[in-house]
C-alpha cells in the first residue's frame, strides 16, 4: 500500500478527499468547539509568552496522528507537540518511512485572541521529499491542496501564484520580531529597501496560501521546524512560486538550511527578497 501510494501520480481524488477528510474531521471535533471558548487552564506557555499551546493543539494532533496512520500503514507522525514532548521525533523526518508532518493549530496567538487567522497544516513526504499537503483554515471554512506534480488548489478550483505587476512594491511578510535572533533581526531589516513593503507575519500557512493564490507577494522566515513550512512550501511550488534559502540552495524539510529563506510567486521575486536578506538591496 505504501509504495502505491508514494508511486508518482496516484494520488486520485478519493484518496485525497480522505485525507482532507481526516483534517476536517479533527478541526471539527477539537478545534473549533473551543474557538473562543478557551478557558484560561487549556492555555498554557511553552518556551514564553510568544510560544503559546493549547488544549485544542493537543486534542488535534492526537486526532490527526490517529486518523493519519490508519490511511496509511506503516507512516509515521512529526507532529509540533509531539516534538516538544520528545525531542527524537523530529528525526522521523531523515527516516525510510513516510512521514505525515502536521501543526494542529498553525496561528495559536491568534486563535487564542479568538482571531479566525488560524489554519491546520498536514504534509506527507518521504526520505526528504514533500509529496502532498493540506491547508484547512476552518474559520474561513477555506481548503488548500497540493499534490506534487499536480498543482494547487483551493476549495477544488486550481489557484496560480502569478507574478508582481512590473515596478510594483514587493509585499512581504517576514518572521515575527519575537522568534528572531538579534542576527536575523539585521537580515530582516534588508525588508526595508525601497520597493519592499515588509510586516511581521501571522500564520505561516495562511502567508504561505496568500503567496499562491496571488494576494501576497513573498514570505522571509527565520525559524525552520518543518510543520511550520512542509505545507506552504510545496502549496506555493505547486502554484508556480519559487523558494530559496539564502545560500541559494532550495529549504529542505529535515533541516541545516541557511537562513532566513524566502518563498515567492515566482523566481524573480524570489531572487530579489535573497537579495535584499543577504545585504544586496
Amino acid at each position: 500500500m505504501i509504495d502505491d501510494l508514494l508511486a508518482e501520480n496516484t494520488w486520485d481524488a478519493g484518496r485525497r478527499t480522505e485525507v482532507e477528510a481526516a483534517v476536517r474531521a479533527a478541526a471539527a471535533a477539537e478545534i473549533m468547539p473551543r474557538y473562543r471558548q478557551l478557558a484560561a487552564h487549556e492555555i498554557v506557555e511553552k518556551s514564553g509568552p510568544h510560544d503559546l499551546v493549547t488544549t485544542a493543539d493537543r486534542l488535534a494532533e492526537e486526532h490527526l496522528t490517529m486518523s493519519l496512520t490508519r490511511l496509511l500503514p506503516g507512516s509515521v507522525v512529526v507532529g509540533e507537540e509531539a516534538v516538544h514532548a520528545d525531542p527524537k521525533v523530529y528525526d522521523a523526518l531523515g527516516g525510510d518511512a513516510p512521514v505525515w508532518i502536521v501543526d494542529p493549530v498553525d496561528g495559536t496567538r491568534q486563535f487564542v485572541r479568538g482571531e479566525p487567522g488560524f489554519c491546520t497544516l498536514v504534509a506527507l513526504a518521504h526520505r526528504g521529499e514533500l509529496l502532498a499537503s493540506w491547508t484547512y483554515a476552518a474559520a474561513l471554512d477555506d481548503m488548500a491542496v497540493a499534490i506534487r506534480g499536480r498543482g494547487a488548489t483551493l476549495n477544488g478550483k486550481p489557484i496560480r501564484s502569478g507574478s508582481p505587476e512590473p515596478g510594483a512594491v514587493l509585499r512581504v511578510a517576514m518572521s515575527h520580531p519575537d522568534y528572531t535572533t538579534d542576527e536575523q533581526k539585521r537580515s530582516l531589516l534588508g525588508l526595508g529597501a525601497e520597493g519592499v513593503d515588509a510586516r511581521p507575519c501571522g500564520s505561516a500557512g495562511l502567508e504561505y496560501l496568500a503567496v499562491a493564490r496571488g494576494d501576497q507577494d513573498a514570505v522571509a522566515f527565520t525559524w525552520e521546524y518543518a510543520w511550520d513550512h512542509a505545507a506552504g512550501l510545496l502549496l506555493v511550488t505547486e502554484a508556480g512560486g519559487a523558494q530559496a534559502t539564502l545560500s541559494g540552495a532550495p529549504f529542505r524539510i529535515s533541516g541545516d538550511n541557511a537562513m532566513p529563506f524566502t518563498a515567492a510567486r515566482d523566481a524573480a521575486t524570489a531572487e530579489r527578497i535573497l537579495q535584499v536578506l543577504g545585504g544586496e538591496a
